[in-house]
């Protein structure tokens, strides 16, 4: 299995309807693309100043999901969205070796 994790942290002059209409869409891409194993979003809950606002974790079979996951038309969207509404955005992706 394949994880993948992104993390935004939002622009501050981006108001709260925006994100959550970011994180509504985001929850939706687990029942449009079919190549995601298992899916969860959510909102930071410390509010540390090293926190991001919102997270994601995704699994996928293989790269090769991960890939058509990339580049579905819906996750594009939504994945602009979130570059556009950001100050920064961090991923990683792996394979658990144990």
């Amino acid at each position: 299995m394949l994880t993948h994790i992104v993390v935004w942290k939002y622009r501050a002059d981006v108001e709260q309807p925006v994100r959550d209409e970011h994180v509504a869409r985001l929850k939706r891409l687990a029942f449009i693309i079919p190549e995601i194993v298992s899916f969860s979003v959510g909102g930071d809950l410390l509010k540390l100043p090293r926190s991001y606002d919102t997270g994601l974790v995704a699994t996928f079979r293989d790269r090769a999901a991960l890939e058509a996951y990339t580049v579905h038309p819906e996750h594009i969207l939504v994945a602009d969205l979130g570059r556009n509404i950001s100050e920064h955005v961090a991923s990683v992706d792996f394979v658990d070796e144990d």
